[in-house]
């Protein structure tokens, strides 16, 4: 009945979807990507497009959202807008965060990422243009993806600081109080496995064509990258999401170490309670603002 319902909701919001996508005008760049689409399907195999071509976007999508906040901290106008102003970041720090980084890239993510041309033969997930998705429709999966990884992360992220468990596999993330933007995935090769699988159940139950892979790639990178990005910027599209966590949210659960565990969305710390002390700590923030102005 559950999986019904589910089933029934989704259809319900693809349809509102698609109705108000129908009433938007074409897209101006629709056929310039697709002349680069089909380019890449004429000059290129399957296996190079799903592995290497994955590979590809994930490195240059990592680090092109995290060079913003990489430039921020050589900008003085932008420490108004840093959260932990006391903290910054060192270069020595991001240099180790680095080479962490490529090591978890190409020797954990890599193996797995050779294994996306099998997974789209085994499922029949298309490549053609003739069958891309609408963006309205891509929009929607990525929320569904989204909405799945979330609540993986909250209660695999959560187990995670059992004291039992947490300075074996977690504490290496931890290991930076002021998180910055290349820090995202900074962490213990088994932390990459565990947390990472969220990432995948999205795909495996929602993917409909390549394309949705990188498009997931890329809201996922851009929504981690930016919650560790140690800034809160008032002009963020993202804090437009409803129940958007944001910068604020995560970088409270580097500096407390305890609470505020989920990824992209506030409810399921609402539920649980485990945004108390956060709550707890910006109503004091509040309050001493207000006996400073």
């Amino acid at each position: 009945m559950a999986t019904n319902a589910s089933i029934g909701i989704f259809s319900s919001a693809s349809l509102a979807v698609e109705y108000v996508d129908s009433l938007l005008p074409e897209n101006p760049l629709q056929e310039p990507f697709k002349n680069a689409w089909n380019y890449m399907l004429n000059n290129y195999t399957k296996f190079q497009i799903a592995t290497w071509g994955s590979l590809i976007v994930h490195e240059a999508l990592y680090f092109l959202f995290c060079l913003p906040g990489f430039l921020f901290q050589f900008i003085p106008y932008m420490k108004k807008y840093k959260i932990q102003k006391d903290k910054p970041e060192s270069l020595e720090n991001q240099w180790k965060c680095f080479k962490v980084l490529l090591f978890n890239h190409f020797c954990i993510q890599l193996p797995l990422i050779c294994g996306t041309y099998y997974f789209t033969e085994y499922f029949n997930i298309p490549y053609d243009w003739e069958r891309m998705p609408r963006w309205s429709m891509l929009f929607l999966r990525c929320l569904g993806c989204a909405i799945i990884e979330d609540t993986w992360h909250y209660f695999l992220h959560r187990l995670l600081h059992h004291k039992r468990i947490y300075k074996y596999i977690h504490k290496v993330h931890h290991e930076f109080q002021a998180p910055f933007g290349m820090e995202a995935e900074y962490a213990h090769p088994l932390e990459t496995l565990i947390l990472g699988t969220g990432f995948f159940i999205g795909i495996v139950l929602l993917c409909d064509h390549v394309i949705l892979l990188w498009a997931w790639v890329a809201f996922r990178l851009m929504e981690t990258i930016d919650v560790h990005s140690g800034y809160d910027l008032p002009f963020n599209p993202l804090n437009l999401i409803p129940f958007y966590a944001g910068s604020r949210h995560h970088d409270f659960h580097h500096m407390n170490f305890i609470g505020n565990y989920a990824s992209t969305f506030t409810w399921w710390d609402r539920i649980f309670g485990t945004d108390s002390q956060f709550n707890a700590y910006t109503e004091k923030m509040k309050k001493l603002g207000k006996k400073t102005e």
